[in-house]
Order: C-alpha cells, then sequence, then structure tokens
C-alpha cells in the first residue's frame, strides 16, 4: 500500500497526538546520527548518550520546579500511569486498602484501578458535576484514614474541565491517610504552568507526544522522599526505577520539545482567546451545543449537533480536510463515557465531537470548521429528505 500524502488540511485533534515540532524533530535525528550509544556503557559514546538524558531532565525539572532526579523517563503516559498506581498500591497496602480516583479518568487509569479492584483493593470512583468537575466535597468525604491512592488527571481530555487537586491534596493531609496522590497531567503538561511541589503531588504523569515530541516517551514525577518499588525490573536503569536502554533519541527529541514550550502564561492568554472566539462562532450557528465550561483548559472544547451521529459528521469534515475525533482516541468510536458521567443525554453523548487544539492554531482554522459543519447539515439534511 502506497503513502497517503495529506494535502492542506485543519488539523484539530491535538488532545489524541500532536505534530512533533521542528526542534524535536531535528534533536531526534541528531541523536540517532551522533548519540546512539548505550547510556550504560562506560566509553565515550555512552557518555556522551548519557549526558543528553541528563540535559533532557534538567530542562523538564525546570519546566516543573523540581529536582532533576524526581523525574524518570517511560514510553509514555500509559506505562507512567500504571506505574504510578500499582506501586503506590503495593507500597501503601500494609496500611490500607482504599483507593480513590473519578468515573472520567483516561483509560490506563481506570483499567489499572479496575485490575487492583479484582485483586481485592477498595476502589472509590468520583463522579462529576454538570461541568465535568469533581466536587471538592465529594473528594473530601471520599479521602478516609485507610485510603492509601488517590488518582486524579489535572485535565480532562474529554472536556478539558481542570479537576481540584490541590482539594485532594489538603483531604488527604488534613485526615492524616498515608495515600500518596498521582496526578495525570498528560492533557497539561506544556499548556498550563504546574508546580508538583506546590500542588502537594506524589507522582506526576506526562506523555511526549501530547507536546510535539514523539510517541513512545514519556516520564514519571516521583517526589523526593516517595519511596516506590520498579514496575519494570531489569537491568536496574533510571536508578533502578524503569529498567530497560534509555532510548535516547526520543529523550532528545523530547528535550527538543521541551525547549519548544512558549511562556506558558502567555500562551494561555493568547489560547483563551482562541478559544472563546471559537465557542461564539460555534454558538452563532444556531445548531451547535457547546458541552465544555468556560472555567476548563481552553486546549479542549467538546460539541455536539444534535440530530447528527458524531461518527458521520467526523468523516464528512475529515473528507473535507478537517481532523477531529468524538471523543478520546482511546475509546475507539464508542460513546463518551466521560459526557455520560457528567449526565450528558444519549442524543448529545452520540453527536458529540473534540475539537481539540496546539498553538499552531488560528481563528482561520474555526472558520473552516464552522463553515464546513454548516455545510455538513445542509447536505446531510436534504439527504434526509
Amino acid at each position: 500500500m502506497g503513502s497517503v500524502i495529506l494535502m492542506q488540511y485543519v488539523y484539530l485533534d491535538n488532545s489524541a497526538t500532536t505534530k512533533p515540532c521542528e526542534l524535536s524533530v531535528k534533536y531526534t535525528l541528531d541523536a540517532l546520527e551522533n548519540f546512539w550509544g548505550n547510556p550504560s556503557s562506560l566509553h565515550m559514546l555512552g557518555v556522551l548518550a548519557e549526558e543528553k538524558i541528563n540535559e533532557a531532565k534538567k530542562c523538564i525539572a525546570d519546566v516543573l520546579h523540581c529536582k532533576e532526579e524526581e523525574i524518570v523517563f517511560t514510553s509514555g503516559g500509559t506505562e507512567a500511569n500504571n506505574t504510578a498506581i500499582i506501586s503506590a498500591a503495593l507500597k501503601g497496602k500494609k496500611r490500607g486498602n482504599r483507593i480513590v480516583t473519578t468515573e472520567i479518568e483516561h483509560p490506563s487509569v481506570l483499567e489499572t484501578v479496575k485490575r487492583l479492584e479484582e485483586e481485592g483493593f477498595e476502589v472509590v470512583k468520583l463522579k462529576p458535576d454538570k461541568n465535568g468537575v469533581i466536587p471538592a466535597e465529594s473528594i473530601k468525604n471520599a479521602i478516609t484514614k485507610d485510603t492509601i491512592l488517590v488518582s486524579i488527571m489535572l485535565v480532562n481530555n474529554e472536556t478539558g474541565a481542570i479537576q481540584p487537586v490541590e482539594t485532594a491534596a489538603a483531604a488527604i493531609k488534613s485526615v492524616g491517610a498515608p495515600a500518596l496522590l498521582h496526578v495525570d497531567a498528560v492533557q497539561a503538561f506544556g499548556k498550563m504552568p504546574i508546580n508538583p511541589s506546590k500542588l502537594g503531588v506524589d507522582l506526576l504523569t506526562v506523555s511526549g507526544h501530547k507536546i510535539h515530541a514523539s510517541k513512545g516517551i514519556g516520564f514519571l514525577y516521583i517526589r523526593k522522599g516517595v519511596t516506590i518499588k520498579p514496575y519494570i525490573t531489569g537491568g536496574g536503569q533510571e536508578k533502578g526505577m524503569r529498567s530497560g536502554t534509555e532510548p535516547v533519541p526520543l529523550i532528545y527529541g523530547l528535550l527538543g520539545a521541551v525547549k519548544s514550550l512558549p511562556n506558558l502564561e502567555n500562551a494561555l492568554k493568547k489560547q483563551k482567546e482562541l478559544w472563546n472566539y471559537a465557542k461564539q462562532k460555534l454558538s452563532d450557528t444556531g445548531f451547535v451545543k457547546i458541552n465544555s465550561s468556560d472555567e476548563c483548559l481552553p486546549y479542549i472544547i467538546n460539541i455536539s449537533v444534535p440530530g447528527y451521529r458524531s461518527e458521520t459528521l467526523l468523516h464528512f469534515l475529515e473528507n473535507e480536510g478537517i481532523y477531529v475525533s468524538s471523543g478520546s482516541a482511546c475509546a475507539k468510536g464508542e460513546g463518551s463515557y466521560v459526557l455520560k458521567s457528567c449526565g450528558f443525554d444519549r442524543k448529545t453523548i452520540d453527536s458529540s465531537l473534540r475539537i481539540s487544539f496546539s498553538r499552531d492554531n488560528t481563528k482561520e482554522d474555526i472558520d473552516a470548521l464552522v463553515s464546513t459543519l454548516i455545510k455538513a447539515t445542509e447536505r446531510l439534511q436534504r439527504s434526509k429528505i
């Protein structure tokens, strides 16, 4: 099968994955050609490769306001989430049995806690309000003295709702629970300022391909002083926390992506302007329903076009060169459990689309989306007659 060459298109599915940025590609190629040694080797080629890993850790630590030794590279967000949750549960099982999470987590969290539940752990899943936010009172009530792990995402991948992570940290401290606080920051890192120490976070996960790096690379932040056993064992790389020869080209490419991040506070203001523009233009059609709240992270706007199935609209848009999704890419086209948990009706869920931005999107992209949605509804309406 030959290669598919995409002509001009508008990409609005950045929560699924982002296009690798120029510096990330450059650094990846540079490492493939020049820093291909095994970082564990004692000779010069190994030392040069190790230096690139350390350079990446320093840059990430600067962005997170943490220490370099608190960063452990993984194959991505899924591995990082699995590592954090399973390791934390095994660490705490002598002191308690309760795990608190939410109904709207990524499948790499929900499926992992499901496995732990099958093995005898008590799992409490909290429900969001209509804006997609877990109520602070629900978090406080759920965390008890025998809670050993709280896992809550910082930004929801379908609605963009920002979750009250600080509330969870305060509740753990208030009741004196032995719980570690794990935060999935895959949709937040590189888009909003994050300081794990100020948030009270013990474990935090990030994926490279959401911030214009390659797939297959991510990291787990482990707060200094937190001791958990490794999930992947072997040769003892990453100070014993993640065995396996480090993929230096991917790590160095991640460095390129992190170096390319804009000033996050300034970028957030600019992005909010684009989000507001999108909301207004979509609302002005008269047939688009906005499912995301105004307080969400302005990189995601979830909408519905009642009367039209998500997949039908998605493929119509695709044929016109506009790429969006019908929910989380990990849901494989199934109805959104996130919107269902938020209390949306079936018609809204079945017609929902997720539009997710990167720093490269423009108002012209929004205009193209809106005009194509109008064309889609007009043409599909005629086909019904």
